[in-house]
């Protein structure tokens, strides 16, 4: 779908025409325009129909055909002084989702916020094309019958607006952050026999086109470093495991980076702790978190971000051969610890203890992991919002604060020492899990708190909300690409 953005005109030619109304149908000065230019058809409208102009509402007519657009679609944009950019985003996936289910190939959105909102013109537009563009996403690699059905019929996108010039700068950077999130969900639909560690690191290496210095180390320099933790996940699968470092030095001063960590499971069994059959059904997913971290490097170097930031993610396959690690076993992690397994299906938070200790040893100054670890997490807070974990006050309140200005959702979760007992092992330094059902959330954040220090640290435990099994107005069905917003406007907090 080709976006671009362009000063009114007085009428549409080709395509649907996009206007808008407040609530309590007031008719915005396009919505006017485009129904005198229709001869008064969005007014006899009005009066057969429930319309009100809530936010999301909409009220579509064919246009006459001298006025040479296919459709007028009428959208609520709710109350002026409740509107913002967030707001317009979900309302302009929402015409995006009405126009695709309509077939259209093109469409023009005219719509002028009120002066009340206190939005200005080109921000507006562009966050209403962010919204679309999110929406637009589908994943047809793989299907040769029926395409019809599935394509995307929208070609073309216009935004009309009085400050042009305004919104395409401002959609350089909200287009950088939609291809980030659009190539995590790329990356969490490609099937397991496709997307495996060697390949998962082939990918994010070939992001180095961007700008970004990318390291791959294999088996053999993980083992010659001590990477024993994510190596142990690792050695029941016949794929070579990976670690990638994604590097992007855009700060005018070098080093103290932020660091990313993703945990990068490319299928998860369970390992010998076998998983049953119907809970193996989506674990090519399991590897959301790294999928995040590499579409949050890929956007911050896409926008030239001036901050300097590494990602760690840690690439695996967790299977269950002759030569899987036992419950029982004892793995000597990165950091030197020692960790009793008591299960191996709590694999994710092994790769992830080294990943964030060798993140610690590149000298980052703030830590953000990103993992679909626990379904313990989907228990406790369903599919709409993430775990949120973190070792310290302000630097949990500068990612929520990025949150909200995101539009993702996540919930904070206690994460403090009284829960540290239940991860002690009797005869290691610490154990992989809490022993029980209860707080699975928190023991196995407090197992990555093990592995953090002093650094201030963010877990984002992703599990039940990077997937969708449904479409929303907001966002299609399939992976959210939940983790690479947040991430990349918690980065502002720290740009140099």
């Amino acid at each position: 779908m080709q976006i671009s953005f362009a000063a009114p005109a007085p009428a549409i030619e080709a395509g649907s025409w996009v206007v808008a109304a407040s609530e309590g149908r007031a008719l915005t000065p396009a919505a006017i325009k485009a129904d005198k230019a229709s001869g008064g058809a969005l007014t006899r409208a009005l009066k057969f129909a429930r319309f009100t102009g809530k936010s999301g509402e909409m009220l579509e007519v064919l246009a006459p055909e001298r006025l040479g657009a296919s459709r007028i679609l009428l959208v609520g944009l709710g109350k002026p002084a409740s509107l913002d950019l967030k707001g317009l985003e979900v309302i302009g996936a929402q015409i995006l989702a009405r126009l695709e289910s309509a077939g259209e190939k093109s469409a023009t959105l005219e719509i002028e916020v009120p002066k009340s909102a206190k939005l200005k013109s080109g921000d507006a537009a562009a966050h209403l094309a962010f919204g679309a563009r999110l929406r637009s996403y589908s994943f047809e690699k793989y299907r040769t019958r029926n395409l019809d059905e599935y394509k995307r019929h929208l070609e073309t996108l216009r935004l009309a607006t009085s400050d042009a010039a305004a919104a395409r700068k401002a959609w350089q950077g909200l287009d950088a952050v939609a291809n980030g999130v659009l190539f995590a969900r790329d990356l969490v639909n490609e099937p397991p026999n496709v997307l495996y560690p060697a390949e998962f690191a082939r990918r994010a290496k070939a992001l180095a086109k961007l700008g970004l210095k990318v390291e791959v180390l294999g088996e053999a320099e993980m083992k010659k470093q001590g990477f024993g933790a994510l190596l142990g996940v690792g050695q029941g699968s016949e794929r070579e495991s990976q670690l990638v470092v994604m590097q992007w030095n855009g700060a005018r001063k070098k080093g103290e980076p932020v660091a990313f960590v993703g945990k990068g499971v490319c299928f998860d069994s369970g390992g010998l702790s076998l998983k049953p059959g119907s809970g193996m059904m989506g674990m090519k997913g399991d590897m959301g978190g790294a999928a995040a971290v590499t579409g949050a490097m890929m956007a911050l170097a896409a926008r030239k971000a001036k901050v300097n930031a590494v990602g760690v993610i840690g690439l695996v396959e967790n299977m269950p051969d002759g030569g899987a690690i036992r419950p029982d076993d004892v793995l000597t992690s990165l950091s030197g610890q020692t960790i009793e397994v008591l299960n191996t299906d709590a694999e994710g938070r092994l790769v992830l203890a080294d990943g964030l200790h060798y993140a610690k040893t590149l000298g980052c100054t703030h830590l953000i992991n990103a993992a679909t670890l626990t379904g313990a997490c989907v228990v406790a807070l369903g599919n709409l919002n993430a775990g949120l974990f973190s070792n310290d006050d302000d630097t949990c309140e500068k990612f929520q604060s990025a949150m909200r200005s995101s539009g993702e959702k996540f919930w904070r979760l206690p994460c403090t020492d009284d829960y540290r007992e239940q991860i002690k092992s009797q005869i290691a330094d610490i154990r992989n899990t809490g022993g029980t059902r209860w707080g699975g959330a928190i023991t196995a954040a407090m197992f990555l708190k093990e592995f953090v220090g002093e650094t201030p640290w963010v877990h984002l435990d992703i599990a039940g909300a990077a997937w969708n099994e449904d479409a929303k107005p907001w966002l299609a069905k399939g992976p959210s690409g939940i983790g690479v917003r947040s991430i990349i406007e918690w980065v502002r907090s720290y740009s140099a």
